[in-house]
């Protein structure tokens, strides 16, 4: 009797489960381990160490019941250490960004003074320069009023 009830138990009933425990103690075992990483295992000590101390088999002291909170201000930390090399990162882009702008302005002022000097391109002799309007001469001394079409003065 005790030979058919355990044989019912270890091999019939399991075999009626097979797939269904192979696939949740096998593949979704491997799946999970996969996705296991150092930082969910950090995340995950806190709470050991929690069911730990209110089991109350072994006195716990509160500095260990601190670890948890260390290690969550360590990932904190390490946010904000990234961040701020992020942002020193952009700053020295955005110099280097201004630095070449610069020295591309300053090569074209190079370029364009160059060409100033260049005497290959002189200006013929044969051109004239147009005559320039004769000026009024200021003559102080006459009344007469200034001339403008469309006014009269009294």
């Amino acid at each position: 009797m005790w030979k058919t009830l355990w044989r019912r138990w270890t091999i019939d009933k399991p075999a009626l489960l097979g797939d269904w425990l192979w696939d949740v103690f096998v593949v979704q075992l491997a799946a999970f381990l996969d996705r296991l990483t150092l930082r969910r295992i950090i995340a995950f000590l806190p709470v050991i160490v929690l069911g730990l101390a209110y089991y109350h088999s072994i006195p716990i002291p509160p500095e260990l019941m601190l670890v948890g909170d260390i290690l969550a201000y360590i990932d904190i930390f390490s946010v904000l250490l990234l961040v701020g090399i992020l942002s020193r990162v952009t700053t020295i882009l955005f110099v280097l960004k201004q630095a070449t702008a610069r020295i591309g302005r300053l090569a074209n002022c190079i370029m364009t003074a160059a060409r100033r000097l260049d005497d290959r391109h002189r200006r013929e002799g044969g051109v004239r320069v147009p005559k320039r309007l004769p000026r009024r001469s200021s003559n102080k001394d006459s009344d007469s009023p200034p001339i403008v079409i469309g006014a009269a003065w009294a």
